[in-house]
């Protein structure tokens, strides 16, 4: 019959293959017809948590469906990890993971994970960094970082710092800088981050890193000052706050925390997710929130944020590992 040679069949799939084409804009545009879950690392009230929430408030107001947040902390960010590795990649299970689980976890658990943390999840984008704030006693005599560095160089057995976790980004910020500075800090544990406020604040330690919001206190009531941030550049709510890399060129540290999926998930909808997230963290009201949380956002592509997470990761790994080798 005419009309159903070869040509008829080479025009009818090339209709298919533009229909098909021409639909993912749609799929993508109609994504999600149902609840989002996001699985956090961390317990309710954590200010990862926190940000994880917020970060669903507004998507929820873009995608008009409702974002559940399934707290699952424990184990370092490994039960989380396991959790969202094992989700179905259709791109209604998320994950927001937090900078231990990709700078300590993959050290500390070394050859004992049930996931691979690059074979198992892409990048959708980051949410933010927490910059790690260094803090010393209102009486040492230190009002800058130079300053410290200078006193700890004249101190024979150098001086202390305090953190809450053995190998958390307070330990691991104290040891780097003891390294980039060529002086000597030694850690001393603590219960806890109020525990550690507590004890410089009395003087029994000088020095401790923590995010501004868990110095807030300390700062607030004189007791202590905040001689530098290790973010990239000042702060824009404390500009008169220099970074720690005005004296050590480079020198940053901050907790982070960026938005997942398993990997498999479709690219039109990890595509979708990272512009609708780009679109709530430039909402001047998230801003706010953030800031409060000591939080900074940065508006990466999931492949800006792939190389970001690699840069944490030679970094940090080595700084990991001679604090699992008990040298630190």
């Amino acid at each position: 019959m005419r009309g159903h040679g070869p040509r008829f069949e080479v025009a009818a799939y090339c209709l298919v293959a533009i229909a098909a084409f021409a639909s993912l804009p749609a799929q993508a545009q109609t994504y999600p017809t149902k609840p989002v879950t996001i699985i956090v690392p961390a317990a309710a009230g954590n200010s990862s948590d926190v940000a994880a929430r917020l970060v669903a408030e507004g998507l929820n107001q873009i995608w008009k469906q409702s974002i559940v947040i399934l707290n699952r902390p424990g184990a370092g960010g490994a039960i989380a990890a396991q959790a969202a590795a094992r989700a179905e990649k259709d791109g209604y299970t998320l994950y927001m993971t937090q900078a231990s689980t990709y700078t300590v976890l993959p050290i500390a658990q070394e050859g004992k994970l049930p996931f691979d943390l690059e074979r198992d999840f892409v990048p959708i984008g980051l949410v933010g960094v927490q910059p790690i704030g260094i803090a010393v006693n209102a009486s040492l005599g230190a009002n800058t970082l130079p300053e410290l560095i200078t006193l700890v160089k004249k101190t024979p057995e150098g001086l202390q710092f305090g953190a809450a976790n053995r190998g958390g980004q307070s330990h691991l910020t104290g040891v780097l800088l003891s390294r980039r500075a060529q002086m000597k800090l030694t850690f001393v544990h603590a219960q806890g981050s109020n525990a550690t406020l507590t004890d410089v604040i009395a003087g029994r330690i000088p020095v401790m890193f923590e995010a501004l919001s868990g110095l807030a206190p300390g700062l607030q009531g004189g007791g202590i000052k905040a001689i530098a941030i290790a973010s990239e550049q000042r702060l824009p709510n404390l500009p008169n706050l220099p970074t720690a890399s005005e004296a050590i060129p480079g020198f940053q540290s901050h907790g982070w925390n960026a938005l997942m999926a398993p990997r498999g998930t479709p690219n039109h909808i990890l595509q979708k997710v990272s512009a609708d997230l780009r679109s709530v963290l430039e909402l001047p009201e998230i801003i706010k929130k953030f800031e409060v949380l000591s939080i900074y956002s940065r508006l990466l592509s999931p492949a800006e944020t792939a190389d970001f997470i690699r840069g944490e990761q030679k970094l940090w790994w080595p700084i990991v590992r001679e604090v699992e080798r008990g040298s630190q």
